[in-house]
């Protein structure tokens, strides 16, 4: 029975009461190192969310996602529809890395790097200590009635929740349609752009609710890594861990008493303060083992070392370690699975970054216009249409295009003038006729292969299938 209700916890989050109902965390307010170096990477990681999309290399966007247009700038690499097989590329590798890290590390990506951790706990909650006050305080505001200082504290926190949530849809907005139409949307006024309003407005919203309601919530409940974890730890991960071997010893955890002989009497060096529980942001008890809810943010190992220096102790009874190392006092090992791992996310980085070398700055697609066969002219020529797709991926313009047979003799007519611009970032599209005497031909479905030429200089080869007459030799 005592081994049941000592496992009770895993039939239920910390986030639910026993009826079902939410259960409000008010976490205390973290401190000590671990807390200062994950302020110090939050302010840099909310940085470069904030500015990426204002920053440019080469004319473009140092990082945009334009779904509705398709156009995507990653590191200031724009990338088009026709280059959806590298951000696959980039996505699966991004997926291994985060895997990688979790069975090395356990869940460190979501307590570091994860954006709705670091804009919860470092923006969100620390606005909240700053109107609120600390755990106790904000515990007996929420149980007082409405008075003047209930209703003062809680207007002013919703608009500043409301204007920080307004401010981070706009940087939404601007990683969505470019920082440069967003400022002239700005310039322009907001009657002008109705309808961007509108979404910008509902993606407040959206904001808003996750940061001033949802909460933890979406850690436990909506984000699936939570659930990965499961899948990708075992007992050499590194994790934010409870020693439960130091912590309890013979005869478990007990109330501090100075001057007590802890160790003589058998007992644990866990004074079962619960100042670990109160800090967590998720509401859970670390010495029940990893859960799901823990987002290894550090902050039980902060508080915990607090104790521990309090009452003299050695520090580090909450601390990153594996099962392996708490049981049986192993030191971390590179595993053959974390080998298999490192060798993949080597390979599929090789091929990204070889990929990226071959990409070209212009893409030519010629494609012979469908239902059309061939027409036999004077001479013996044969000629087929075609329509012809130039990419512009560049901020630079193009100019005096051309386009010449590499691989067989013939002339090659554009319907339009035969030099031509691509625009920069854009495409130009049109139809052209491919000449050949039929003597010249291999075949009745030769390869032809193509360049595209600004001025006398060769930018981009591709090839297109020609219909001729079938030979009968």
């Amino acid at each position: 029975m005592a081994e049941q209700e000592k496992e009770n916890f895993r039939d239920s989050i910390g986030t639910i009461t026993e009826e079902g109902k939410r259960a409000w965390v008010f976490p205390k307010k973290p401190s000590g190192r671990f807390y200062t170096y994950r302020k110090v990477v939050s302010y840099f990681l909310l940085a470069f969310l904030i500015l990426s999309p204002f920053i440019k290399i080469g004319g473009n966007q140092f990082l945009m996602f334009n779904v509705l247009e398709r156009r995507f700038n990653i590191f200031g690499f724009p990338f088009w529809p026709q280059d959806f097989h590298l951000f696959v590329i980039s996505m699966i590798i991004g997926v291994i890395f985060i895997a990688l890290f979790t069975v090395a590390f356990g869940r460190i990506f979501c307590g570091w790097i994860c954006p709705q951790t670091i804009f919860m706990e470092m923006v969100f909650r620390r606005i909240e200590f700053w109107i609120d006050g600390d755990r106790h305080s904000q515990m007996r505001l929420d149980r007082q009635p409405w008075n003047a200082e209930k209703i003062r504290k809680r207007v002013t926190k919703w608009i500043v929740f409301f204007l920080i949530s307004f401010i981070i849809a706009n940087v939404f907005l601007a990683y969505l349609i470019g920082s440069d139409r967003l400022i002239e949307y700005i310039t322009d006024g907001p009657l002008v752009h109705l309808s961007t309003l509108v979404a910008l407005l509902v993606f407040t919203g959206v904001f808003y609710f996750i940061f001033a309601w949802f909460r933890e919530q979406v850690c436990i409940i909506a984000c699936p890594y939570g659930r990965m974890q499961g899948v990708l730890l075992d007992n050499k991960s590194i994790i934010v861990a409870y020693d439960h071997k130091r912590g309890e010893a013979e005869n478990g955890r007990k109330k501090f008493r100075k001057n007590e002989d802890r160790e003589a009497l058998g007992y644990g060096d866990c004074i079962d303060c619960k100042q670990c529980v109160h800090v967590c942001p998720t509401n859970i008890d670390i010495r029940n083992g990893t859960q799901l809810e823990c987002i290894n943010c550090t902050a039980c190992i902060d508080e915990c070392d607090t104790v521990m220096e309090k009452i003299n102790l050695p520090k580090g009874l909450i601390r990153y370690a594996s099962e392996d190392e708490i049981t049986k006092k192993e030191k971390f090992k590179f595993t053959p699975r974390l080998k298999g791992y490192s060798a993949v996310l080597f390979i599929l980085t090789g091929i990204l970054i070889g990929m990226l070398f071959l990409r070209n700055d212009l893409e030519a697609n010629i494609l012979r216009l469908p239902g059309q066969l061939y027409e036999h002219k004077e001479n013996n020529i044969i000629s087929n249409v075609f329509t012809y797709k130039l990419i512009n991926k560049t901020t630079r313009e193009v100019d005096d295009v051309s386009f010449k047979l590499l691989s067989h003799k013939g002339t090659i007519k554009l319907v339009t003038q035969n030099n031509f611009e691509v625009p920069a970032q854009g495409l130009a599209e049109g139809t052209l006729f491919i000449e050949i005497n039929n003597a010249a031909l291999n075949g009745d479905k030769d390869k032809l292969k193509i360049g595209v030429y600004s001025g006398d200089k060769l930018i981009e080869t591709t090839t297109a299938r020609f219909l001729a007459p079938r030979s009968y030799n």
